[in-house]
């Protein structure tokens, strides 16, 4: 073909001299190599871009589909909420109020005693008031056997209050007799700090609610 023999027949050193059927396929060819070459290095990584945000968009979707549902049922869940913090007020109301807590102390103290344990030490300590309750630290050895620590806490656990006992670094051990005393017959050892609650008025907890606020606010 004589485009063919033209292009065998091109003289580099007169590209002024070539045929113009040449000269347009190089240009044509020229401009195909700078479009690739354009290609590569910047729509490439426009179509990464494109991939990244098409992703980020799924992710949208599904963030706003799963906060769509929870405003559909924002009414039904509000009410839900209302209906646990009423819940939770009728069972911190079984818990003993500030005026009946010297009384439950003594209760729980005389419970021990009636278990037959040997109480040789309870001291009650200051009390921390939380957001809607308040916790008192009592440290406490006393000494008994299975039997009798069971008694003890079926005792607290039939106390008109309810009455909630949490364990703070307690321990319970064998008792070690004494040099010349006779064995300890399996009595063993309770000590450490135990903690009680009550539930705090309305006053009370409004305070309690300011003064954490407060202390955070500090922060």
């Amino acid at each position: 073909m004589k485009f063919l023999d033209d292009i065998r027949n091109l003289d580099r050193n007169n590209v002024g001299g070539w045929p113009q059927s040449v000269k347009i396929f190089f240009t044509v060819l020229v401009f195909v190599v700078v479009l690739l070459i354009g290609w590569y290095f910047f729509v490439s990584d426009q179509q990464d871009n494109l991939t990244s945000l098409a992703s980020k968009e799924e992710g949208f979707k599904q963030e706003f589909s799963t906060k769509q549902a929870k405003s559909v049922n924002l009414e039904a869940l509000q009410q839900q909420l209302d209906e646990m913090q009423d819940m939770l007020r009728q069972l911190l109301r079984q818990l003993p109020s500030k005026t009946e807590m010297p009384e439950l102390l003594v209760d729980i103290s005389q419970t021990a005693l009636s278990a037959g344990l040997e109480s040789d030490l309870f001291q009650p300590g200051a009390e921390t008031p939380k957001d809607f309750y308040a916790e008192k630290p009592i440290t406490l050895r006393m000494t008994g056997t299975y039997h009798q620590f069971g008694t003890f806490i079926s005792g607290v656990a039939s106390l008109p209050r309810v009455v909630i006992l949490t364990l703070h670094d307690v321990t319970l051990t064998p008792k070690s007799p004494a040099k010349g005393d006779a064995p300890t017959n399996g009595q063993l050892v309770l000590q450490g700090t135990v903690k009680t609650y009550r539930y705090l008025d309305d006053e009370e907890s409004a305070a309690a609610t300011k003064s954490s606020a407060k202390a955070r606010g500090q922060k």
